[in-house]
């Protein structure tokens, strides 16, 4: 088995999207997604490496010095799975973007730190 990153990325249309949405209808959404999360939890439990979690605002470091920034990554989880492919089919109709306003799920192989031979 291999591992795979999975980030959850979202897009400020999709957050302006669920910000309009009233008070009630949000909350009920969010009572939903967090149950289908859950069980989305418990079902690949056995395939779940890190359980990851929501991520907070960005910050870039280069050259240049420490700015502000951002970006669309919302979350992330690590999974294990035979493929890319089977790892990416884990998270067709996830409740990130089911539900929540999230655009979509990038699944990418964690590849080993190459060593010299």
């Amino acid at each position: 088995m291999k591992n795979y990153l999975a980030v959850f990325t979202g897009t400020a249309a999709g957050r302006t999207d669920w910000d309009k949405l009233d008070a009630d209808t949000r909350k009920q959404r969010e009572q939903q997604g967090m149950a289908a999360w859950g069980k989305w939890m418990q079902d690949h439990a056995a395939d779940i490496v890190d359980t990851g979690g929501p991520l907070g605002k960005t910050k870039r470091t280069s050259k240049s010095g420490i700015e502000e920034t951002s970006n669309n990554i919302a979350g992330y989880v690590k999974v294990q799975a035979e493929s890319q492919q089977d790892a990416a089919k884990m998270f067709e109709n996830h409740p990130h973007f089911s539900i929540f306003p999230g655009d979509a799920v990038e699944v990418m192989e964690c590849l080993p730190i190459p060593t010299k031979a």
